[in-house]
């Protein structure tokens, strides 16, 4: 698959705001500055549609971007570190809680991990929760040209090897730089594959869960 277009269509702290599920949609999610909007960006070639900033806390809203007409991305704020007020962070939390758990056309999410880093308990954490929730998610590696191809392959190796202690099923995983557009076709290839099998949910549907 192949990205023509990608529009920037709204943000908002409600997922009752967000746009008809008559789409799929994909959901990015990480701990803050791993990489998440320039991902986005990499993925729709379009280095200014997600905005990217180095400091940590910088997404604060559900921003859908409609890409070919056809399916949403939808990056959403990062979770751990950010410089806000606890207030203001257990806002965000029941903010993505609620967004995850009843948008019904949300097919999976990609939650990011470093592969400069060994497995951090935080992202562990979050899949954990998304297992609780019935959230289905892939894991997507960010930042391989930072390290070596050895190091970045040697820390996803030891993140699956921390998921298989809590989980049955591990999803397919991904190893991406924004910076070399590593990573983007098979990402991509694998949105266009769940393209191909999404059905339209009831009015009442909610969201699949995954296998565990």
């Amino acid at each position: 698959m192949e990205i023509t277009t990608a529009k920037y269509i709204i943000s908002n702290v409600d997922v009752k705001a967000c746009p008809k599920p008559d789409k799929p949609e994909y959901a990015f999610i990480g701990r803050s500055n791993v990489g998440k909007s320039s991902l986005i960006n990499m993925l729709t070639r379009n280095a200014k549609l997600a905005k990217t900033s180095g400091t940590p806390g910088k997404t604060q809203l559900i921003n859908h971007f409609l890409v070919n007409n056809a399916f949403y991305i939808v990056d959403l704020p990062g979770y751990g570190f950010a410089k806000r007020s606890m207030a203001q962070r257990k806002e965000w939390e029941k903010m993505i809680e609620s967004y995850l758990k009843e948008r019904t056309n949300l097919v999976t999410v990609f939650v990011l991990a470093d592969s400069r880093l060994e497995p951090q308990a935080l992202d562990l954490a979050f899949l954990r929760k998304l297992g609780e929730w019935g959230v289905p998610f892939n894991v997507v590696f960010t930042k391989a040209d930072k390290v070596t191809q050895r190091e970045a392959a040697k820390n996803a190796r030891q993140f699956v090897e921390a998921m298989k202690k809590e989980w049955e099923y591990i999803p397919r995983t991904f190893m991406t730089s924004a910076e070399k557009f590593h990573g983007r076709k098979d990402l991509l290839g694998y949105i266009g594959e769940l393209n191909d099998e999404w059905v339209m949910p009831d009015a009442d549907a909610v969201p699949q869960v995954p296998i565990q």
